[in-house]
């Protein structure tokens, strides 16, 4: 089972769907499950912000999906997300699969492990090198811009970054900006399951922009451009994604636990 948490457009995409509602110590996900076949592979999607979009970054049960996709049998997920650019040489629609984040958000429960037993999972390599060299490899050979490897900043939101804040994003050396990254990436890794980050440029940011700020509207037009290449990047890429390897995501907790 492939774990994938996108939106409502990949749907269809799905033979043979079943609804799977779970129930997980951490409340309801998102929206039930939609499991069936997706390019010859049995595959569980899940909108993380809701059927209807109805949930803001800020709001999403992360801790619920992401057990819910385990109790489903998912071992390794892929979390496509919109991204605004910090450089200007990011063009619009082009991917980036970030192999590191940063963690700009507030008051998000974003660990498993509240106690009493003390947990510390390592977060140095976030993101599961097995899957973002499939997704690269699916990318190169569909012809399809993605840059291998980039820094994403996460930030609480539902406000887009001011200018002085996405200047300094930059400055960092940090390359895209996004809402939803963090804490998903980091409960995948402290349930030992695989995950991997594909980020849709839909913008250029506040501090990259010379005109205007990030535009609402102007990120879903460019998101509905490109969700083509990305359902073409996934079909490509979900074929290829073997069993769960003993790496660094499935042997996460060793060593963790003091």
């Amino acid at each position: 089972m492939i774990g994938v948490f996108g939106g409502s457009g990949l749907y269809e995409l799905v033979a043979n769907a079943t609804e799977v509602e779970v129930e997980t110590p951490y409340g309801p996900p998102s929206a039930p499950l939609v499991v069936g076949e997706f390019a010859g592979k049995q595959v569980a999607f899940l909108p993380r912000h809701g059927r209807r979009h109805e949930l803001p970054a800020h709001r999403v049960p992360y801790r619920a999906n992401v057990w819910a996709m385990r109790e489903v049998g998912a071992r390794r997920i892929i979390g496509p997300n919109t991204s605004g650019a910090l450089r200007a040489d990011l063009g619009l629609g082009e991917f980036v699969v970030c192999d590191q984040f940063v963690d700009r958000t507030s008051g998000r429960a974003d660990t498993f492990y509240d106690g009493p037993e003390t947990t510390h999972v390592s977060a140095a390599d976030p993101y599961c090198p097995d899957l973002r060299r499939t997704l690269l490899d699916s990318a190169a050979e569909l012809g399809i811009a993605a840059r291998d490897g980039g820094t994403i900043v996460v930030i609480q939101g539902p406000r887009f970054s001011t200018r002085a804040e996405s200047r300094w994003f930059a400055s960092m050396g940090w390359d895209v900006v996004n809402m939803t990254a963090y804490p998903e990436a980091h409960l995948a890794r402290e349930l030992e399951l695989c995950y991997a980050t594909v980020s849709m440029v839909t913008d250029h940011d506040a501090g990259v922009a010379v005109e205007q700020g990030v535009d609402a509207a102007e990120v879903i037009r460019v998101f509905g451009e490109n969700i083509e290449r990305l359902r073409a990047l996934l079909e490509h890429a979900i074929p290829r994604i073997g069993e769960q390897p003993e790496d660094l995501c499935a042997t996460a907790l060793r060593g963790a636990r003091l």
